[in-house]
């Protein structure tokens, strides 16, 4: 009995402490944590369409023929101008694989055209010229809103800062969720997308903080539930600046970033004067051999 016991701590010790391998994992986890950061702010971005874009459409003309009275022609919902988000989300996708992806290919020599950090930094800067589309919109439309005669514009006005976001989503999402998959450890591939996923819910809890400071700023006079005596406009130009700062963070950690190489399979070197030396059927047999080795010693025991 006391014999047995040195020999089962022994056993004990070695799985409880983290082995190589785990620790060069957590460590290339950790890399990727600063261009993690970067793509929080453009879910931020995206939560614009789906919150203020929507009351922005409420208080505009949406008729499809703009200027006509209630009752001379169909009013658009508020909720159903983000059907033109998707629409832009599913023509930049196509464009991207279709256009895009061959022609930077031919352009850079590699077959995958864009690199992922390459993708996601051009739907960072989509998500900039959005804000700034977005913010030019609100105030043409309070300007319009609190002049004589109250005249709402049209709300189709709105559509290119949401095709400006979908493209943007169309480039970003696919960057973000193949540079995660990618970068991340072979063992931990669902938690890189668990990892992705975790922007685009802080993204959209960072929105709602920056709505609570800059009331809480501003004394309410940026963001209020009639926006005709608000400044939404100046919350978009705040968000534009703060995606520029972004983009340039994102920058600096995307030049210092570097990829984990790709899986090589190791040459095979037969020993002098064996028949494999000389024999290529021999050499496809050794190269089986050396991968049925390395796979029985991936094996934990």
């Amino acid at each position: 009995m006391e014999a047995d016991l040195p020999a089962a701590a022994a056993e004990k010790g070695p799985a409880a402490a983290p082995t190589v391998t785990e620790v060069e994992e957590v460590k290339m986890v950790v890399k990727l944590l600063p261009i993690w950061s970067t793509c929080i702010l453009f879910w931020t971005v995206y939560s614009q369409m789906t919150t203020f874009s929507v009351e922005q459409a409420t208080r505009m003309d949406r008729h499809l023929r703009p200027g006509g009275a209630a009752a001379s022609g169909f009013a658009v919902p508020a909720g159903s101008f983000s059907v033109f988000l998707f629409l832009s989300i599913l023509l930049f996708t196509s464009l991207n694989e279709r256009l895009l992806v061959p022609l930077a290919a031919r352009l850079t020599g590699r077959p995958q055209g864009l690199t992922s950090l390459q993708r996601v930094g051009a739907g960072l800067v989509l998500s900039v010229a959005a804000m700034a589309v977005a913010a030019l919109v609100e105030r043409r439309r309070r300007d319009a809103s609190a002049g004589e005669g109250h005249v709402a514009i049209s709300a189709f006005w709105l559509v290119p800062q949401f095709f400006l976001v979908g493209a943007g989503e169309a480039f970003a999402y696919v960057g973000q969720l193949e540079f995660f998959i990618r970068e991340a450890p072979e063992r931990m591939k669902s938690m890189s997308t668990g990892l992705f996923l975790v922007t685009l819910a802080m993204g959209f809890f960072l929105s709602s903080f920056l709505v609570f400071a800059v009331d809480g700023a501003t004394r309410g006079a940026w963001i209020r539930n009639d926006l005709d005596r608000g400044r939404l406009d100046l919350f978009y130009w705040m968000l534009a600046v703060l995606g520029v700062a972004n983009f340039a963070v994102f920058l600096v950690f995307a030049r210092r970033h570097q990829y984990k190489p790709s899986a090589a399979v190791p040459a095979a070197v037969a020993p002098a004067g064996s028949p494999l030396d000389s024999a290529g059927s021999g050499e496809k047999e050794m190269d089986d051999l050396v991968a049925v080795k390395e796979a029985v010693e991936g094996v934990d025991v």
